[in-house]
């Protein structure tokens, strides 16, 4: 119960467009639980519609904004009500704009799109700027967009690089530099290098053997049994994944010793989920359209096959699991080089989109079960930095922000 005596508390707002998908709540959620305490709010501004689901610790809640789905780079359509995408923006750029002046945020971070999406975001930074000079602004970008030249040329053309220069305090790079630099690859103002700051990737939960094995036992996979889960995120992309994996099944029916798991995904269509269903049951796989504990489902697999994402690599590298990507290639190449990056570093393999075949996925699949001690010896010694980064530069905001506030009450006096 808060008393006069308490020191007041520190709220922190968070910005997560969320169009489609699950990650960017994931990596939203996996922040707020690590930097809230007691004394420390964090509100969550989310377009995610199945925020709901998840279950949100004390001191954390959420604003739900209208949801928009993007159906090219620049074309995005409301997600559930009937409403013209510009009146459905300007709902959201309210909503956003009257949360900040209510809530007065310390600290505002803004996930992925510099200026929110198609611009959202602007006026609540500009109002901040303005009105609230004390809140810190930080945007906080996973460690890769997309290919360089992509986001050079559509940064120049919507001035980001001047907004970030002028509405940002700090830039928070989930990722680390030695395996992609984006102050280089994006061409950032070299005035802004000094605000840069490389957090490294975000673990999540740990999940410990006794929940491990008490999931292995839940599915009915013994000690014995290699068990692989196959994921493609919120779905809405990635059903190609789940069909080359039920394909090999057809072309190999009798020579796969071991078992699975497939998460279609809450966005995949309701009937190719139950078509894929079907053609599952056939070998006694398990399909879901979702797991609210991902971690533990990685946690007790022996392989994860899946597209590559910045969210569902971070939970694996956190569960010392073994990964076979298949990453997209569009809209954006940032699951490609990713894949390509963190396999340069021994942390996970892949199979390029466009290369997938039932006789290729089986051989990586009986490669990386017979070495996967291999890539779990890489994964434990590769540091998951990102949360003890981000907790450490907010508490130099909140001991900057106490040191002006009694500055200020000395001038006072």
């Amino acid at each position: 119960m808060h008393t006069e005596n308490d020191p007041p508390a520190y709220n922190i707002l968070m910005y997560s467009h969320d169009t489609y998908g699950l990650g960017h709540i994931r990596r939203t959620m996996a922040i707020a639980n690590h930097l809230r305490d007691a004394n420390t709010n964090v509100l969550i501004l989310t377009g995610s519609p199945i925020a709901g689901r998840f279950q949100f610790p004390q001191h954390v809640d959420f604003v739900r904004i209208p949801g928009m789905i993007k159906k090219s780079n620049d074309d995005y359509q409301s997600f559930s009500i009937r409403i013209h995408p510009e009146k459905a923006l300007s709902i959201r750029t309210n909503i956003i704009l009257a949360t900040a002046r209510t809530f007065q945020p310390n600290l505002f971070i803004v996930d992925k799109e510099p200026l929110g999406l198609k611009r959202e975001v602007l006026p609540t930074l500009e109002w901040l700027k303005s009105e609230s000079p004390s809140t810190m602004t930080v945007l906080g970008l996973r460690d890769i967009l997309d290919d360089a030249a992509v986001i050079r040329n559509d940064w120049r053309e919507k001035n980001v690089y001047t907004y970030l220069d002028r509405l940002y305090d700090e830039i928070w790079v989930y990722g680390n530099r030695d395996i992609y630099d984006p102050t280089e690859m994006y061409a950032i103002p070299e005035q802004i290098h000094n605000r840069i700051q490389y957090t490294g990737y975000i673990p999540r939960k740990k999940i410990s053997a006794r929940t491990r094995n008490a999931v292995r036992k839940k599915y009915r996979v013994s000690d014995d049994d290699r068990f692989i889960l196959v994921t493609t995120g919120g779905g809405g992309d990635g059903l190609e994944v789940i069909e080359h994996y039920l394909a090999m099944h057809d072309h190999f029916p009798t020579s796969l010793p071991f078992k699975s798991i497939i998460i279609t995904g809450p966005f995949m269509p309701k009937s190719i989920r139950e078509a894929f269903a079907k053609r599952a049951k056939k070998y006694n796989i398990k399909t879901l359209p979702f797991h609210p504990r991902m971690e533990e489902l990685m946690s007790a697999a022996d392989l994860v096959v899946c597209m590559g994402g910045y969210n569902t690599i971070c939970e694996i590298l956190t569960q010392h699991t073994p990964a076979l990507i298949i990453p997209r290639e569009t809209p954006r190449k940032e699951q490609l080089i990713r894949a390509i990056r963190l396999k340069e570093e021994g942390l996970l393999d892949f199979i390029p989109w466009t290369e997938v075949t039932p006789h290729l996925l089986r051989e990586k699949i009986f490669d990386l079960l017979r070495d996967g001690h291999h890539y779990e010896k890489r994964i434990n010694s590769f540091a998951l930095s990102g949360l003890d980064t981000m907790l450490a530069r907010l508490t130099y905001f909140k001991e900057k922000g106490f040191t002006v506030e009694n500055t200020l009450r000395c001038i006072a006096r």
